[in-house]
């Protein structure tokens, strides 16, 4: 059995909270960012994210989504590492079933 250091959330469970407005990074690549997207969501690249951590002060827990839960889980690992706190939606965009925002 596989144990995570960090939390992992439903998309449902997370469209209950936006709320409370919590800090949703989305580790997708920008263009995939830009074809939609949660309001609100920061974008993260986890391209950026291995290369070294030079965050932005968002308030934690950052919950973190990409298309269907592979790359938040690898970036939560590296960020729980690191010592942040972070949630890693599962299932990602795939799963998501709220309202979505495009940027391109």
């Amino acid at each position: 059995m596989l144990f995570f250091k960090f939390k992992q959330i439903s998309t449902a469970k997370l469209q209950k909270q936006l709320s409370m407005k919590p800090t949703i990074v989305d580790v997708r690549e920008e263009n995939e960012y830009q074809d939609g997207h949660i309001p609100g969501a920061k974008n993260w690249p986890l391209s950026q994210i291995t290369r070294g951590i030079d965050e932005p002060n968002y308030p934690q827990p950052w919950y973190l989504i990409c298309r269907s839960g592979h790359r938040s889980k690898e970036a939560a690992t590296i960020l729980s590492d690191d010592g942040y706190k972070v949630i890693a939606v599962k299932g990602g965009m795939n799963a998501w079933q709220g309202a979505v925002t495009k940027t391109n």
